[in-house]
């Protein structure tokens, strides 16, 4: 809307003052075209290395600038980024930093780097999707089909909506990562789900698992996703593909499948 561009020009006139401003990247609803009247704007400030590394000293990584001052409950929800965080983020940034970017708009820059950096952070190719479902369908198999078990044999309440809440996150993230769809955040999930093509019945297997996790539940969703994209993985290969994504995580250098 009209007003909320007004708003990003003038946070961008703001901030291009600053010799440490890099650029300016919007991003969420404003870049897509699907904001409300009342939505605020979001941005990534790009500053100098210099700048980036006075503000991590400090702790300093998101605010909130302009509260306000360009139409009511107006701000500018601001994070900040730096080169060479962008560079890093291209490599390995997790599914929420990635969808942060998709659909995002360079609206100042001082960089040539910085379009084609911005691109790239939510791009991934068929070998990484291919990779993420492997992962996501060795931690269903793990948490759905042992923890799970071990749950209701023991008895252990905690155990199993953990294991529950776990297999359902990754049959969600299998079928999203088959569709190529970035993960923006557990809030989305359920509404994601629903969006992306599934063979029938998984939403309401998977629906069945979020209300009332059981070996039964469990069973059912599995045996769909398995049918679907998970035919040619042994439980011996899930078991592998888990402790590496997630015991080794430390040793690999890498953050577990839930938190790709």
């Amino acid at each position: 809307m009209e007003q909320q561009l007004r708003a990003l020009d003038a946070y961008v006139a703001q901030v291009a003052a600053d010799p440490d401003t890099v650029g300016v990247v919007v991003i969420g609803s404003v870049a897509r075209g699907t904001e409300r009247e009342d939505s605020d704007v979001d941005v990534y400030l790009v500053v100098t290395a210099e700048a980036f590394a006075r503000a991590a000293a400090e702790d300093r990584w998101a605010w909130v600038d302009r509260r306000g001052l360009d139409y009511p409950r107006s701000y500018i929800d601001v994070k900040l980024a730096d080169l060479a965080y962008l560079r890093t983020a291209v490599d390995r940034a997790d599914d929420p930093t990635r969808a942060s970017f998709a659909g995002a708009r360079v609206v100042f820059s001082r960089s040539d780097e910085l379009a084609m950096l911005v691109e790239k952070i939510s791009t991934l190719g068929d070998d990484v999707w291919a990779g993420r479902i492997r992962s996501h369908i060795a931690q269903a198999h793990l948490h759905g089909g042992y923890f799970l078990r071990q749950a209701e044999e023991r008895g252990d309440p905690f155990l199993l909506q953990h294991a529950g809440v776990h297999l359902a996150l990754a049959a969600a993230r299998a079928a999203l990562a088959s569709a190529h769809r970035l993960m923006p955040g557990p809030k989305y999930i359920h509404r994601l789900v629903r969006e992306v093509p599934s063979p029938g019945g998984f939403v309401a297997a998977w629906d069945a698992v979020v209300a009332a996790p059981s070996i039964a539940t469990a069973t059912a969703l599995i045996e769909i996703l398995d049918d679907w994209l998970g035919r040619d993985q042994t439980r011996d290969e899930s078991l592998s593909v888990f402790i590496r994504d997630n015991e080794l995580a430390w040793l690999r250098g890498t953050i577990p499948a839930e938190y790709f």
